[in-house]
């Protein structure tokens, strides 16, 4: 079973680091700042043994440079966006050995919130980046709404128990988002419950797992009536088909 540090980062950014059972070698996911992670491999007694890299944003990429110049680390991503040092081009479908002691770990394409976006699966656990977050998804910046829905539905395929690893704390405002757009579901007004418990504590509210993405996450849910009624009287218009549901859920999002 993997053990899995959320580290902290800016004001709402997670950096995960991925540890296998009675190894102290660690994978770095999307390191936008290097000292938090410096801190946690002396705090834990970590080996690094590479960086996983899901898109280019700033946050998820400035702590690289620094990071090597303490680690000679191989730098995995895409080669759809822009990422410094990157040694290692992965795409769809690529099944990556890292060292002998992790299991193998399915890249997924998933672009949208950038062109290039890509997530990493690691047995049940999907670190997606800015793709999927908890009740919500990414921004549209250099991807379309619809490479986004695309690459929604194709984490939707994954089993409900995959365990979902977003980058950033941003649960509670997207649920605040999910309640509008379903004032009558139940299960966003618990997770609304459980998530203020879980964030008192100060602990994350990440992961989730994806059955309850699917129950509470309206991104997911572009095809069910009641979001499909909330986003049309919004957007005062008729809606045709989930793509067209989904962008205007977006549009919506951003300005809320």
């Amino acid at each position: 079973m993997l053990n899995i540090h959320a580290i902290p980062a800016f004001n709402d950014n997670y950096i995960w680091l991925i540890q296998v059972p009675n190894s102290q070698k660690v994978l770095i996911v999307d390191p936008g700042d290097a000292q938090p992670v410096l801190d946690a491999i002396k705090q834990h007694h970590l080996e690094p043994a590479a960086l996983l890299i899901t898109h280019g944003c700033h946050d998820h990429i400035d702590g690289i440079s620094s990071l090597l110049e303490h680690y000679d680390l191989p730098v995995y991503g895409s080669e759809n966006e822009k990422i410094p040092h990157l040694t290692q081009i992965v795409s769809e479908n690529e099944r990556l050995q890292i060292e002998g002691v992790f299991p193998n770990i399915t890249v997924l394409e998933v672009p949208g919130h950038t062109k290039g976006h890509i997530a990493f699966l690691i047995e049940d656990s999907l670190f997606c980046g800015d793709t999927l977050f908890g009740a919500g998804c990414g921004r549209l910046h250099s991807g379309t709404a619809e490479q986004l829905y695309t690459s929604l539905q194709k984490i939707a395929q994954l089993p409900p128990h995959t365990k979902i690893y977003g980058a950033h704390e941003y649960t509670q405002a997207n649920l605040r988002f999910a309640a509008t757009v379903e004032p009558s579901n139940i299960a966003i007004q618990q997770r609304i419950k459980d998530t203020l418990n879980i964030r008192q504590k100060e602990m994350p509210s990440l992961p989730s797992d994806l059955a309850l993405e699917l129950a509470t996450n309206p991104f997911l849910r572009c095809h069910h009536a009641n979001v499909i009624h909330s986003v049309e009287q919004f957007s005062e218009q008729k809606l045709t088909g989930d793509i067209a549901v989904f962008t205007a859920l977006r549009a919506w999002k951003d300005q809320f």
